[in-house]
């Protein structure tokens, strides 16, 4: 076979008055060949071979919905039924030639690895057990492609305000950053449009500035283009959760931060056994090294001092030094609060694990505020459990009562109920529920009500109250003994006598 460009030469030789015998001896081709090549203008010859099948695409598509795209049972049909001796290989091509079914996806672009040039985020979803409990936390994932390395941290929640403090976080363990981070369209940094078109959120432009990197989203449906993320997630699920056990969130980040940052770093990946922590420091030199010294991310909230000193922020109560009730702004960083008047840092907080709420907190080594906040969260569930544990028929009926009510609705009700469990014996309480769950009653008075028409209908005696008496030898009645006589003339003293009437004083 002529190569293409000894063709185009072997036309162009002939075209400038160059003789056949000439060319043939001087590009050592038959003098036939040279014939056949200035007859076809020096192009290479569209020749179709003699045992072609031709398929006609409608047949052929036919067949595809006919078989629920099976390429095997088309085949088969093929050569079975309509005796086409075609094959496996050629029919799918001819399948995916003609773009018939699945429409075939574009090719994402294949970007060499190159030190310095890029690092990629993504995070994924995982069933963790954490103690005793099933829980879903999200792993994020930050990956530089060249070396290889990773950072790896898991969230109960992931927001806008989370991905900042991870990537702070990442980035100012390695101290360095690439200038562009290769993201998914996700609406977390994202404003507007996919891919090449993808406008990102002003807020996030600045963000990743202060850092020396860019988010550069990948085309709709190309997960590949950040395939060694994706990569990383797999390993993952095979490499890191097997055979560990976790005991909170806190205990799996410290696992996940020395098998991503030491373990995985400091083992060969791939074929090529590259060890990430030794091209990491070869590519360094090409990356963007970040000051020693970053503010970490955070946001503003406003907040009131009440009566007690405290504000509420996160479902947990600060105290505030000082005697004024003013506003504050209060500045969350990743790891803690500070609260700020006037431009003056007036204390500051380390924030509690995820899950503690309805907690009070002041200043260590100061005496411990004498008051609470009036709008503390009371919430009922020791009561609730209290109830639910008393018999079969208490929980029961707190399954009717409770199905449709919720919030302040739901506290109100059982406040109402444990306090009437309270003041009820255990017989009369257990026959007051009984009879509100087979009336369907849940208004407090109304079971009120009822407890006493039991009482009447039961001849109902008030038990005697049982009195120790050994109470004359202990203490704290001795020591009264000796105490002073109350003055009682103010019980005796009528209110004539009280505005002085009738005395001699007067007179």
């Amino acid at each position: 076979m002529i190569d293409p460009q000894k063709r185009k030469s072997v036309y162009y030789l002939y075209t400038h008055g160059m003789p056949i015998r000439a060319i043939a001896r001087s590009l050592r081709i038959d003098k036939n060949t040279v014939r056949a090549i200035v007859v076809q203008k020096g192009e290479m010859p569209d020749k179709k071979r003699s045992d072609k099948i031709e398929l006609s695409p409608e047949f052929l598509s036919r067949l595809y919905r006919e078989c629920d795209g099976y390429g095997k049972r088309i085949h088969e049909k093929l050569t079975e039924e309509y005796d086409v001796g075609i094959g496996y290989s050629t029919l799918t091509g001819v399948i995916r030639e003609l773009s018939i079914g699945k429409a075939i996806k574009r090719r994402c672009d294949e970007v060499e690895d190159q030190p310095g040039a890029e690092m990629q985020h993504d995070t994924s979803d995982y069933k963790v057990k954490l103690g005793a409990t099933q829980v879903k936390v999200i792993g994020s994932l930050l990956y530089f492609r060249y070396s290889k390395i990773r950072y790896l941290k898991f969230y109960r929640f992931f927001n806008r305000f989370m991905m900042k403090c991870f990537f702070h976080e990442a980035l100012m363990h390695w101290g360095y950053s690439a200038p562009l981070c290769i993201i998914d369209n996700t609406s977390l940094a994202r404003l507007r449009g996919t891919g090449k078109n993808a406008v990102i959120v002003p807020e996030m432009e600045a963000f990743g500035k202060q850092y020396g990197f860019e988010f550069l989203c990948h085309e709709k449906g190309h997960a590949n283009r950040k395939a060694g993320n994706e990569r990383g997630f797999f390993t993952i699920e095979t490499n890191f959760f097997p055979g560990r056990e976790f005991q909170d969130l806190e205990d799996l980040n410290r696992q996940a931060l020395d098998w991503a940052t030491v373990r995985s770093a400091h083992r060969p990946a791939g074929k090529s056994r590259l060890i990430p922590a030794r091209a990491f420091e070869f590519e360094q030199a090409y990356l963007t090294k970040l000051p020693a010294l970053i503010s970490p991310p955070y946001f503003e909230v406003q907040r009131g001092i009440d009566q007690y000193g405290y504000i509420s922020f996160d479902s947990n109560f600060y105290w505030v030094p000082g005697l004024k009730r003013h506003e504050v702004k209060v500045l969350r960083y990743p790891d803690h609060i500070k609260v700020y008047h006037r431009r003056q840092v007036l204390i500051e907080y380390e924030l509690p694990p995820l899950g503690v709420k309805n907690k009070k907190f002041y200043p260590p080594g100061r005496p411990r505020p004498r008051h609470e906040p009036k709008d503390r969260k009371n919430p009922t569930g020791d009561e609730e459990k209290i109830l639910r544990g008393f018999s079969e028929k208490a929980d029961a009926y707190l399954n009717f009562a409770l199905k449709d009510q919720a919030g302040k609705q739901k506290h109100h009700f059982v406040r109402h109920l444990y306090r009437l469990y309270q003041r009820l014996s255990a017989e009369l309480f257990e026959k007051t529920v009984a009879r509100a769950l087979s009336y369907r009653i849940t208004d407090p008075d109304t079971m009120y009500r009822i407890a006493l028409l039991q009482m009447k209908e039961a001849n109902y005696h008030v038990p005697l109250v049982h009195i120790d008496e050994e109470f004359v030898n202990r203490p704290s009645f001795l020591e009264g003994r000796f105490s002073e006589n109350p003055d009682l003339k103010r019980f005796t003293t009528t209110e004539e006598d009280e505005n002085g009437s009738g005395t001699d004083e007067d007179a």
